[in-house]
């Protein structure tokens, strides 16, 4: 084998092994065929005439002290219960996009990258976000928790 060919050879295989890798960067890490974690499927999440969509049952909400969906009518939803009302917000962090969770000890939102706490309405109550969470329309209808995004 000549030195050219072997060359050739070895980059061809540098160029197939890292591949995948490239393939593997430029795939988004949210993927819509499944919920993450944590999520609440809402497959019959269609808005009625009223705007409102059914994310998730009173008994889940209960259960795990909040829901959340990535994906609710194209928004990222978080609702909780504060006392006895029912509160919903776009859970991405106005700082920098993460998402936040619902802190039921505290009875407020936090974000875990980097330390924006968000009160029941949205409003920050503690920096580094200065914005606050936008807020939607919340209510419990039958066994039912809906959300009006709109």
């Amino acid at each position: 084998m000549k030195r050219r060919e072997f060359v050739n050879w070895v980059g061809f295989g540098v160029l197939a092994s890292s591949l995948p890798v490239a393939i593997a960067a430029c795939q988004s890490e949210d993927t819509a065929s499944a919920p993450a974690e944590g999520d609440t499927a809402t497959a019959d999440a269609a808005p009625r005439e009223d705007g409102f969509a059914a994310i998730g049952t009173v008994a889940d909400l209960d259960a795990q002290g909040s829901l959340s969906d990535k994906t609710f009518q194209g928004e990222q939803v978080a609702v909780a219960r504060n006392g006895e009302a029912i509160v919903a917000v776009n859970s991405l962090c106005t700082h920098q996009g993460c998402s936040v969770e619902w802190d039921g000890d505290a009875s407020q939102f936090s974000c875990p990258c980097h330390g924006s706490k968000f009160n029941p309405d949205g409003s920050v109550a503690e920096g580094p976000a200065t914005e606050p969470l936008p807020s939607y329309e919340a209510m419990i209808e039958g066994d039912q928790v809906l959300v009006k995004v709109g």
